[in-house]
């Protein structure tokens, strides 16, 4: 197979900003080859100028999906920037006590970070919450809807939450866990584009928006914490990255400390008409 020429690599690029605001650095290209070379040999191309051909045809729709599926990054594991949990066991949800708490997992990925956000929820409120978990990765979201994943993902998983909210896998899933049936019918997972409007008339307490904005330029962050803050209710919470800053976008929140945003408690045309 020849190897993937600069006009190719230009293609993908220009086409996954635009679709989904990730910027390819030039660096990138071997990992464009080692996630679609697969799909080439696959669909009988003899290259990646002829795969960009049908993808980008009238008949290439699901082939679009699938390219876009292998060229999101989905790394993340359990209880990932720990201090985030803690701060909504501690500080936020001891504030929701007048209705059930709405919690947006934006960039749900593979699932880890929505059961261990289900999990501190239904330890912390019983039944009174709400999980709605997104991605624009159908790949992503359909192992999330499973539920199942290795042993080895699990370092920062409290021991607890373990026993009560996971099942150990044997014979041919041995080494493997398995969410609780019931937990897990407890998390929405909705696939979903950061760069469109949510399209649901939903107010969400809490918005976790983790380790996502890196991939992004400045005009794709404020038009992705745009539409995020458009959901947020007066009072909201939202949580990104460790590595992450919000610097430079005119946004509606007030820093707390790093990483952790929140929305004013009262509208600003409120205040001005007090």
């Amino acid at each position: 197979m020849k190897p993937l020429s600069p006009k190719a690599f230009q293609r993908i690029q220009e086409w996954l900003y635009r679709n989904a605001g990730i910027q390819l650095s030039a660096q990138k290209g071997s990992m464009v080859v080692s996630r679609l070379w697969r799909r080439v040999e696959a669909l009988g191309l003899a290259d990646f100028d002829a795969y960009l051909e049908h993808v980008f045809s009238p008949v290439g729709e699901v082939e679009r999906a699938e390219m876009l599926d292998r060229l999101t990054t989905n790394e993340t594991y359990f209880f990932r920037e720990p201090g985030h949990f803690a701060l909504l066991r501690e500080r936020i949800l001891p504030d929701i006590r007048d209705r059930a708490a709405k919690v947006w997992c934006a960039a749900a990925s593979t699932g880890e970070e929505p059961y261990s956000l289900a999990m501190v929820l239904a330890d912390q409120l019983g039944q009174r919450w709400q999980l709605t978990a997104s991605d624009i990765c159908g790949r992503a979201l359909q192992q999330a809807r499973s539920g199942l994943y290795r042993m080895d993902r699990l370092d920062l998983l409290p021991r607890d939450y373990l026993k009560r909210f996971c099942r150990r896998g044997t014979g041919h899933y041995e080494g493997m866990l398995l969410i609780d049936p019931e937990l897990r019918a407890r998390v929405r997972f909705v696939q979903h584009n950061l760069l469109d409007a949510w399209a649901e008339p939903d107010e969400f307490d809490v918005i976790f928006l983790r380790n996502v904005l890196i991939y992004f330029d400045q005009p794709t962050r404020q038009r992705v914490l745009d539409n995020l803050c458009a959901t947020l209710r007066p009072g909201g919470w939202l949580i990104i990255g460790h590595c992450e800053s919000l610097a430079g976008l005119s946004l509606p929140l007030q820093q707390l400390a790093p990483s952790i945003y929140r929305m004013a408690r009262v509208p600003h045309r409120q205040r001005l008409s007090a």
